[in-house]
């Protein structure tokens, strides 16, 4: 029992590491976590982080700290558990829908178990702070959030119950929300790069969450659910998210002088490829209609054919309503419009939304409103107008750059942080006034900005892995040093094993021994899949000849070094010179 207190031994881990590949696992870091025994299920996106996993999220939790203490925020902590009408009185308890979760107390008064805390440190900030002289202020904390997400997926990629960090930046004006934000996005580069990731900073929509300007931070990975626009040209910085991204959409040819309309019988003619092969015209001189159930309403959407609608600028540009989804067929039929042969040509008493490429062009062919007729030659402003006119268009892998014209690649991402310029939209909804130096009371300029950390450890697994298991970056692996103890029962192996374990512990290197009564093979296949940085290898052939095995995580040479050397070599290893 002595040992146990100063020894950390692997023979006494909770973990059990397993050699099968869970079959409902489909992300590499949910498959290595569930084999490492890093993590245990509960439910469907509710998981417990077992002894190793909760050492490396305290870890990245640590480096969270340090960089938002770097960068001048102040950590608190608010409660999760917040009165529905405060969601109410931000008007964002429609906009979450069923993704938060609701109940009510002994006295039905409506509660919420909070997804997020924009309203809570608002009303925090508006008690606190009662003159300019009190800004700028950034507050931080680490916390438990919870989401009804319709589909938990990969492991800690996507759950119910989630911690995470979130800060907010509280300014007098634009020019100090603009310090603050360059600030945050500082210091979120360097929790990545401490923690191990490769990190693509991107344009993004804002969401539910709301505000004018918004970026994530996207670890790339197959295993995302994001898909990530960035130009191909070295020299050119512009990323987007594809709910986001902008791109080219002028043709070569667009200064043609209008033609007059003309009708075309198109029996059969039903979708963009059917009219182009008919009627031999490319598809970007084709408008398409699609259809959406709006607010109770039909919305005509027209955008051209070459083109798919973007259904996130979509809903921004009917300002985000929470049921916009495709018209079924008989809701378009009850509205009057002809599948396959509509255009918004002489349609009324419908809404219409055009994305700006109808613009860009000219002599485009459209639906006669009639089956099995289209019309030539039809033009914006002309022929027809549109009630809401956006860039509403999907970017897509080859569409050109509207920084520098050069083509955009398409890759998988995973969202690790995601920073938000709201604005006024929570301090004027809310009431957080200051009184300026003329005494004009103003609303407080607001900042956001998240990171989910067990997400960050998800896709720092993601992206630090091999086909042996995990290879923990150092900063956040469970334990620095893995001793692997072969014939442990030799007195010997055990006696140097354990003097060992004790002048790294006692230089500050936190040090695992594998004490098992196991084959040198279970033992080194265990020391990958856990990923531990540093192996050292103790056995009766090293000892008679004075050496140990050093072999880092990453490589796959071991070195033979003089055991008077091992602490010198692990702390080069490591980066602790």
């Amino acid at each position: 029992r002595k040992e146990l207190k100063t020894t950390m031994l692997v023979s006494q881990m909770l973990e059990k590491t397993r050699r099968d590949v869970p079959a409902d696992a489909d992300a590499p870091s949910h498959q290595l976590m569930l084999r490492a025994g890093l993590i245990d299920q509960l439910a469907a996106g509710v998981y417990s982080y077992l002894p190793l996993a909760w050492r490396a999220l305290r870890k990245i939790e640590q480096i969270i700290r340090e960089e938002m203490e770097n960068a001048g925020a102040q950590e608190l902590r608010m409660p999760a558990l917040q009165p529905l009408e405060l969601w109410e009185q931000s008007g964002r308890s429609e906009a979450m829908g069923e993704t938060m979760f609701h109940l009510r107390d002994r006295r039905g008064r409506g509660l919420v178990i909070a997804p997020t805390h924009e309203e809570v440190i608002t009303n925090i900030v508006k008690a606190n702070v009662h003159s300019y002289r009190d800004l700028p202020r950034t507050l931080y904390q680490i916390q438990t959030k919870f989401r009804d997400e319709e589909r938990p997926r990969a492991g800690l990629l996507r759950v119910r119950e989630f911690d995470m960090k979130d800060g907010y930046s509280f300014d007098a004006d634009e020019e100090g929300l603009a310090i603050s934000y360059r600030g945050m996005t500082q210091a979120y580069e360097r929790i990545y790069e401490r923690c191990g990731l490769d990190i693509i900073m991107a344009q993004a929509d804002s969401g539910a969450i709301g505000g004018k300007d918004s970026h994530e931070f996207m670890a790339l990975a197959e295993s995302g659910e994001d898909t990530i626009l960035s130009c191909e040209n070295d020299s050119c910085s512009y990323a987007a998210n594809d709910e986001k991204a902008a791109f080219v959409k002028l043709l070569p040819e667009t200064d043609e002088a209008p033609l007059p309309l003309s009708e075309v019988h198109t029996p059969g003619v039903k979708t963009i490829d059917d009219l182009s092969n008919f009627l031999g015209v490319p598809a970007c001189k084709t408008l398409k209609a699609v259809f959406y159930r709006v607010d109770g309403e039909v919305v005509f959407v027209v955008i051209r054919g070459d083109l798919d609608v973007n259904e996130i600028k979509l809903a921004n540009a009917l300002k985000s309503p929470a049921d916009l989804r495709i018209a079924a067929e008989d809701e378009v039929a009850r509205a009057g419009l002809v599948a396959g042969s509509a255009s918004p040509i002489g349609v009324s008493g419908i809404r219409v939304v055009a994305d700006d490429s109808v613009t860009l062009g000219a002599n485009f062919v459209v639906g006669a409103n009639k089956d099995g007729y289209h019309l030539r030659n039809a033009n914006y402003g002309r022929d027809f107008e549109a009630d809401v006119m956006a860039d509403i268009a999907l970017a897509k892998a080859g569409d050109l750059c509207t920084e520098c014209g050069s083509p955009m690649a398409a890759r998988w991402g995973i969202e690790v942080g995601h920073i938000f310029k709201l604005g006024t939209k929570y301090s004027e909804a809310l009431g957080a006034y200051f009184p300026t130096q003329d005494g004009e009371q103003h609303p407080i300029i607001m900042g956001c900005y998240g990171i989910g950390v067990g997400r960050l450890l998800a896709a720092s697994i993601e992206q630090n892995h091999d086909d042996k298991g995990i290879v923990f970056p150092p900063e956040i692996a469970p334990y620095d040093v893995w001793i692997t103890a072969l014939n442990y029962d030799d007195p010997d192996v055990a006696r140097e094993a354990r003097a060992l374990h004790d002048d790294l512990q006692a230089s500050g290197f936190q040090t695992l021994l594998d004490d098992r009564d196991e084959s040198a093979g279970v033992k080194f296949n265990d020391a990958d899949l856990l990923g531990i940085p540093a192996r050292i290898v103790v056995s009766r052939r090293n000892l008679a000849r004075g050496v140990v095995e050093i072999k880092p995580r990453s490589e796959e040479k071991a070195e033979l070094v003089d055991r008077n050397e091992a602490l010198r070599s692990v702390a080069d290893l490591l980066g602790r010179r």
